[in-house]
């Protein structure tokens, strides 16, 4: 892998993916020679072509859908799953066949994502894979491009950065790089999207990034994809008369994006197709929901268009039948987007909450408040005090309500419409005007569809042959829950503490930390770890054993049933341990038990992808 040629970097995006390289033997310094993968991938039956983006869809086809050579590849290929255009468009006409949003189905902490339960509540009859085997599927494709256009170059010997959203847990993590190593890949390191997206902006910029920024910047991240709302803040710093980038925040994990926006469309026409008389069944609601998000896209790139056709199946049609066709205006984009999505709201504002109905169907866990400006209120609002710690940094006033960003990159498909960038900017200079703060600028980002991988690709050149790199580690401070020794009380479970098992920045693939404490480990039956996150409290240390906390301060993340191995323990023993910790390069947190009397076992736990012993 040193003497590879190639640094890749592959987008794993819920509506798009992309795999970007970079040519080290042609690059020096600051330039940067850099180019996107063309993607052969079926456009129609019996058609194939090399798009820049393999769109994130996968389409299960009757038996009796296709002929036998509709569906080859340049590569040996499976006829019962079609990956891409020719999935997408499949789809819009027969959705009960069509897996889409896989990535946001990977991070659903309530659901095995290993099971195959895609697309969800289809009849017996109609096949269905697992989240986990999709996001497999999307990797061997570009695996199979790559491979295919470079031959004596193969993934699986070259050093791969897959980025994902910065707010996944551990666990969605985890399976990422587990679906990564199932194609093949060796050498694999995770990378944040928003980061990435950072990355890709200083690349693009050909070392004036630095005449850009200056010391006591923060930059606000926004990156808002097909499935999810992502928030970082990055501070510009100086280290030894450099200017250096430090993540600083990252927002909890907001399912909230492009999916949302085009089911708000879709309702939009049924409403209007119920004024005449036309009303849609659920599996034409869907169709159509896939069918507004061609329109929108089609809108949005074209500004001379003022509507486009959309079309979808009639009731009773087969796989070719009838069809209800109706149109989408430039006019309900607008509407619809900016202000269902991006009402103009104050800094003070707060998603909206509802109480929940007892009873529901298995679904993602969507944000309850589609309005993505009051998410952002609250992110830059619990992050008040977030570079109070940073050297260059004066301290926030003290009447400063939040975060106040000075710079703003966009990034997200979303934001290929320029006219959602603007409503981000007016809202939160708004904001900083109301508290006499100067306005904050726009970074200007070049192609939004691309700028993940490619951002990737650069940060995995530069992990070998130097450049500049942004300081973060871990995004949040990490718990694990600890049991206190209490008398059986009728009604009442033992009291538990939070000990801090990881800092906040913590680098990710550093050395193990150890807390100084000894904690007693129940071996051989049943037991639970638990464990607590938190983006807010930053000054927690290793040991730090908390006894109570704000609701808000920390959230509970999976738990990890399991039974420890005893070997010549006796079942139920408590063992005298000390605690390790460690981040991997991959962001999965290790937890292992040593015992105190010199034994030889080693009793490990992770965020992993089952909840069981690792």
């Amino acid at each position: 892998m040193s003497g590879s040629r190639y640094a890749i970097g592959i987008d794993l995006g819920t509506t798009h993916c992309a795999l970007s390289w970079v040519d080290s033997e042609r690059s020096e310094g600051e330039r940067i020679v850099q180019d996107r993968l063309p993607v052969p991938q079926l456009v129609s039956p019996g058609a194939v072509e090399s798009r820049p983006l393999l769109p994130s869809f996968l389409y299960l086809p009757h038996a009796d859908e296709f002929r036998a050579n509709d569906l080859g590849l340049p590569w040996q290929s499976d006829p019962t799953r079609i990956v891409g255009e020719l999935a997408r468009n499949q789809g819009v006409m027969t959705p009960i066949r069509l897996v889409s949003s896989a990535k946001s189905w990977l991070c659903h902490p309530d659901i095995d994502r290993q099971a195959p339960i895609l697309p969800p509540g289809v009849p017996d009859e109609i096949p269905q894979i697992s989240p986990f085997d999709a996001t497999i599927h999307y990797l061997a494709h570009l695996r199979n491009a790559w491979n295919g256009a470079h031959p004596y170059e193969p993934l699986d010997r070259l050093e791969v950065t897959v980025t994902v959203p910065a707010s996944f847990d551990p666990a969605a993590r985890e399976l990422t790089a587990e679906a990564a190593k199932a194609i093949g890949i060796k050498h694999l390191v995770l990378l944040e999207e928003p980061q990435a997206a950072l990355y890709s902006w200083v690349n693009d910029s050909q070392g004036e990034w630095r005449r850009q920024v200056q010391v006591g910047d923060i930059i606000l991240v926004v990156d808002v994809g097909g499935g999810t709302t992502d928030l970082s803040l990055i501070a510009v710093t100086e280290h030894e008369g450099a200017l250096e980038l430090n993540r600083v925040a990252v927002g909890e994990h907001i399912l909230l994006g492009g999916d949302n926006m085009d089911l708000a469309l879709a309702y939009v026409l049924r409403h209007k197709l119920a004024a005449g008389g036309v009303e849609l069944d659920r599996w034409q609601l869907q169709a159509l929901t896939h069918a507004c998000r061609q329109a929108k896209e089609t809108l949005l790139a074209d500004a001379g268009l003022e509507r486009v056709p959309v079309v979808v199946p009639s009731r009773g049609s087969k796989l070719i039948g009838g069809s209800i066709r109706t149109e989408l205006t430039r006019d309900e984009v607008r509407t619809s987007l900016i202000e269902g999505f991006f009402p103009a709201v104050e800094s003070g504002s707060r998603p909206t909450t509802r109480s929940r109905g007892a009873l529901t169907k298995v679904g993602l866990p969507y944000a309850q408040d589609p309005a993505i400006t009051r998410h952002l209120a609250a992110f830059l609002g619990r992050q008040a005090g977030a570079t109070q710690d940073l050297a260059g940094f004066v301290d926030q006033p003290k009447e400063a309500s939040f975060l106040r960003p000075t710079a703003v990159l966009f990034n997200g498909g979303v934001f290929k419409a320029e006219l959602l960038q603007e409503r981000v900017m007016d809202v939160l200079n708004g904001w900083l005007a109301a508290e006499d703060a100067p306005p904050a600028r726009r970074l200007e980002a070049r192609d939004l569809d691309l700028a993940v991988a490619r951002g990737a690709a650069f940060y995995a050149h530069a992990r070998r042959h130097g450049g500049v790199r942004i300081r973060g580690g871990t995004s949040h401070t990490y718990y694990v829950g600890v049991e206190s020794a209490m008398p059986a009380v009728p009604g009442m479970e033992p009291e538990i503490q939070a000990l801090c098992l990881v800092p906040f920045g913590l680098e990710e693939g550093s050395e193990p930390v150890a807390p100084p404490q000894e904690f007693g480990l129940v071996v051989g039956e049943p037991v639970r770890f638990r464990f607590f996150g938190s983006s807010v409290r930053r000054e927690d240390q290793v040991g730090d054993l908390l006894e109570d906390w704000h609701e808000d301060e920390l959230a509970e993340l999976d738990e990890i049933q399991t039974t420890l191995n005893a070997e010549d323990r006796k079942k139920g023993e408590v063992v005298a341990v000390r605690l390790q910790a460690a981040v991997t390069e991959v962001g999965t947190l290790e937890l292992t038990a040593i015992p105190i009397d010199g034994g030889d076992e080693r009793w490990n736990v992770a965020f992993n992808t089952r909840g069981q012993r690792a």
